[in-house]
């Protein structure tokens, strides 16, 4: 029988490995990584990306269904994210004149990642 804490153990190091997955797979697509699990705000961002004039905000969802990662990012985690969004740009003042957008990577079991392009509104007021 396994602990609470062992689940909790074996899910961190689930979404460990996920990150690093989508992290490879958008270096493969030509973004350039700026950053990795930001947090700020009570807000986390998975990693944080660039292509040309693009910064791509990314969160990865790691499930046994590609359904299940499709469904996970819940109104509260868009406002969380946001939140961090703001945040990470009021202090990289650089990125004000680029385009920012809101992605994410699903990982599932047996699949390629998945990249949604602006997966998302990113709320920014």
């Amino acid at each position: 029988m396994t602990s609470a804490l062992e689940r909790r153990r074996a899910t961190f190091l689930r979404g460990h490995r996920a990150e690093w997955i989508a992290l490879l797979f958008l270096i493969m697509k030509g973004y350039r990584p700026l950053a990795r699990r930001y947090a700020a705000s009570g807000g986390e961002i998975d990693l944080i990306m660039m292509r040309g004039d693009t910064i791509a905000f990314v969160e990865v969802k790691a499930r046994g269904l590609m359904d299940d990662a499709l469904s996970a990012i819940t109104a509260r985690k868009r406002q969380r994210f946001s939140r961090a969004v703001r945040t990470w740009l009021s202090r990289n003042a650089w990125a004000e004149g680029r385009t920012w957008r809101a992605d994410a990577v699903f990982i599932a079991p047996r699949r390629w990642p998945q990249h949604i392009v602006s997966a998302f509104e990113l709320e920014m007021s």
